[in-house]
């Protein structure tokens, strides 16, 4: 879920032909869930093979990512490691959420509601084995996998910070409390998309979030910003009841610290040195190698088709098109294929 900060970032709309050649390192969790929440049926079931193994996160690996490398972006995916221990209180609330929901859709479906889809969405899990396919096909499509020492969003800001990608991709605002200079949302729902419950459409873009831009707009230092949104509420903590962005963005102006706030407020918030310090350094993988090799054809069919059940010509031709976006990019990225 991340931290709700977004509201104090101006975004940029980019388009792909201008994004092309540019790398960036995705908070694989992040991604995946997206497709898992989104690509269901009519009533909310995921996709699944005769097996009853749930398929939905491949499919948007598939056929999503390889729109992404025809429009000419480098990708890297970056996978979480384990979390830090303070984190044990959200995993938890994490589960009954999707414990009530299971009931709720259950529910829903046997009343007929509209509402069992939206249910539906909020069931969503990732296991160890959904993990090792979704890496087993980013490595057969050719495209480099880090893992992280933690959270994949800290990885990815890691790297842009050394330079080694131009940006993190994440749905959540957490990269840019770890140091993201530039983060881009939306690449795996960018285009025309229906909107809930209504019968509208609208055409969702990339953007873009330029960290010091920002903060030197809202007059903070990065440091001051991890007050804030500790303040609202992270991953890791609850935050304080009834405090938002824009008030907490009026409480660090004024009091400059967080720990100033909560003696002025009489509130605590249970390890807070503990995250500050893991939002300011936290633990990453420092030696990461990043090469792009052409898709293999047999690995992505043994895994899709023979595996999954996925349509043998329906994959055929995603592999076919990224050999083709493989070969038009070529030496005008830097040598992308190996």
């Amino acid at each position: 879920m991340g931290s709700d900060i977004g509201e104090l970032f101006e975004r940029r709309e980019a388009e792909f032909t201008h994004l092309r050649g540019q790398t960036v390192a995705i908070d694989a969790y992040n991604t995946i869930y997206q497709f898992l929440s989104s690509i269901r049926q009519r009533d909310g079931t995921p996709l699944k093979d005769s097996h009853g193994r749930v398929t939905s996160h491949l499919s948007g690996l598939l056929y999503r990512t390889t729109n992404l490398i025809e429009a000419g972006l480098k990708l890297v995916f970056v996978f979480d490691g384990v979390p830090p221990d303070f984190k044990a209180e959200t995993i938890a609330k994490r589960r009954e959420v999707r414990r009530t929901a299971e009931r709720d859709w259950k529910e829903a479906l046997a009343t007929g509601s509209e509402d069992a889809f939206k249910y539906a969405q909020a069931t969503s899990r990732l296991d160890s084995e959904m993990v090792a396919d979704a890496k087993l096909l980013l490595e057969s499509m050719g495209l480099p996998i880090v893992q992280a020492a933690s959270e994949g969003e800290a990885q990815a800001a890691y790297m842009a910070r050394n330079g080694d990608v131009a940006f993190a991709g994440s749905q959540d605002y957490d990269s840019l409390l770890f140091g993201a200079p530039l983060v881009i949302r939306n690449l795996a729902i960018s285009g025309r998309r229906k909107l809930p419950r209504k019968n509208i459409y609208v055409e969702v873009k990339p953007e873009i979030i330029e960290l010091q831009t920002g903060l030197d707009r809202l007059g903070i230092t990065r440091e001051q910003l991890i007050d804030i949104a500790i303040l609202t509420g992270t991953d890791y903590d609850s935050g304080i009841y009834g405090i938002g962005a824009k008030k907490a963005l009026q409480l660090v102006r004024k009091h400059e610290t967080i720990e100033t706030i909560l003696a002025e407020l009489g509130e605590s918030i249970a390890y807070l040195p503990e995250i500050k310090e893991f939002f300011m350094s936290p633990d990453v993988t420092p030696n990461y190698a990043l090469k792009w090799k052409k898709p293999d054809e047999s690995k992505m069919s043994a895994l899709l088709c023979a595996e999954h059940d996925f349509s043998e010509a329906r994959v055929a031709k995603a592999i076919e098109r990224l050999s083709s976006a493989s070969s038009s990019i070529g030496q005008s990225t830097l040598d992308m294929w190996g």
